[in-house]
């Protein structure tokens, strides 16, 4: 018996199965969260005022107008007729900001941890017994 050389057996073991079990399938639902996602596009809107509200006008790639009202509190130091640049979803242009989402994926980032932390201590598993 070597003492404590021989708990680490057990214990990557146990490791490389549960970064295996619970990594895989969250790497593949990752993945089909990120292929189904919409892709963000960036276009210019105008400034314009109306009814003491400020708003932004901008036609989306398939040449639909649209239109955003706010509040002259949302839109201070924006002037009218000024030109900014926006980022819609092209799937839903309803959905847009003024800075380019981040696109986080968790299920992915958790998945490729556990993936590799089982890929480690598979090797490492395999360390004692060349030794």
């Amino acid at each position: 018996m070597n003492g404590p050389a021989d708990a680490f057996g057990p214990m990557l073991e146990v490791m490389s199965w549960v970064g295996f079990v619970l990594g895989i399938p969250l790497v593949i639902v990752g993945w089909i969260v990120a292929n189904r996602r919409c892709q963000w596009i960036n276009t210019t809107a105008e400034v314009f005022e109306a009814g003491g509200y400020k708003g932004f006008r901008w036609i989306d790639s398939e040449d639909m107008p649209h239109v955003s009202l706010h509040d002259h509190g949302e839109t201070q130091g924006v002037d009218v007729g000024t030109r900014i640049e926006i980022h819609y979803d092209h799937c839903h242009p309803v959905r847009w900001g003024l800075e380019p989402p981040r696109n986080d994926n968790p299920f992915l980032i958790i998945g490729w941890i556990l993936v590799s932390v089982a890929i480690l201590c598979t090797v490492a598993g395999f360390i004692p017994i060349m030794f």
